[in-house]
């Protein structure tokens, strides 16, 4: 009897100890993920201030320059059929704070237009001249979008454009073939700069860009001079160089 007192005795306190470890154990696993996900916390945390301090350093800069080339899909002459145009583009930006720019812009466009068909002789002595147009332009600029890697914003800009379309016309002026007349004209653009952050103050570019220009066209009967819009379509890429803080 004594013995299976002691038995019954040995088997509580034996159920009492393995409760107690188990709570114990419980306990320390619970305080344990505790810790671990306060540790997490703290590291996304250590993270996302991380990421800010790249954000805050990468748009502090006063200045951005920007060269690249690109593709544009112009209008040469009022009856003409648009060509193909290769591109240069070069900017510069001086921010006022880590949204508006003020901004510089020179742009040089080269291709070969489309001559008038069935214009006499005109047509066969210049088949594809080529022409080139430049344009100088100021404006603003507003970053409506900067994260870590990838900024957005809009440009709009004015100025000059400065054709030049006889050069390649075999010594017949632009008119005789039903192209532009050579001179300064009022040029507008704008376009939305996307650009992707390789390093706080490198970044690779790519602007869609519509051009409007002003070039005339003459009637070389009536010798009468008409100015005309031309709608223009294209894009530049190239690389953006960051210096200077505010």
């Amino acid at each position: 009897m004594c013995d299976v007192r002691k038995s019954v005795v040995r088997l509580v306190v034996m159920g009492l100890a393995a409760g107690v470890f188990s709570g114990a154990l419980a306990t320390a696993n619970a305080q344990k993920n505790k810790k671990q996900q306060h540790a997490r916390r703290e590291t996304n945390a250590s993270r996302e201030a991380r990421i800010q301090r790249t954000i805050n350093y990468t748009y502090s800069h006063r200045w951005e320059v920007f060269g690249g080339g690109g593709y544009l899909r112009f209008r040469s002459g009022e009856y003409l059929k648009k060509n193909n145009e290769v591109s240069w583009a070069t900017a510069a930006n001086y921010y006022l704070n880590p949204k508006f720019a003020i901004v510089g812009d020179a742009r040089g466009s080269f291709g070969n237009a489309h001559p008038l068909l069935n214009n006499g002789n005109f047509q066969s002595q210049a088949p594809n001249p080529q022409i080139n147009e430049y344009t100088f332009m100021g404006g603003a600029s507003y970053r409506f979008y900067a994260k870590e890697k990838v900024a957005l914003s809009l440009e709009g800009l004015g100025g000059v454009g400065w054709g030049i379309f006889s050069g390649g016309a075999k010594g017949l002026t632009g008119p005789q073939i039903g192209i532009w007349q050579d001179g300064f004209k009022p040029a507008f653009s704008v376009g939305l700069n996307v650009d992707y952050n390789v390093y706080p103050n490198i970044a690779i570019r790519f602007t869609p860009t519509y051009v409007a220009t002003n070039f005339s066209s003459l009637n070389v009967t009536t010798n009468k001079s008409t100015s005309v819009i031309q709608n223009n379509l294209g894009f530049n890429a190239g690389i953006v160089y960051r210096f200077g803080h505010r």
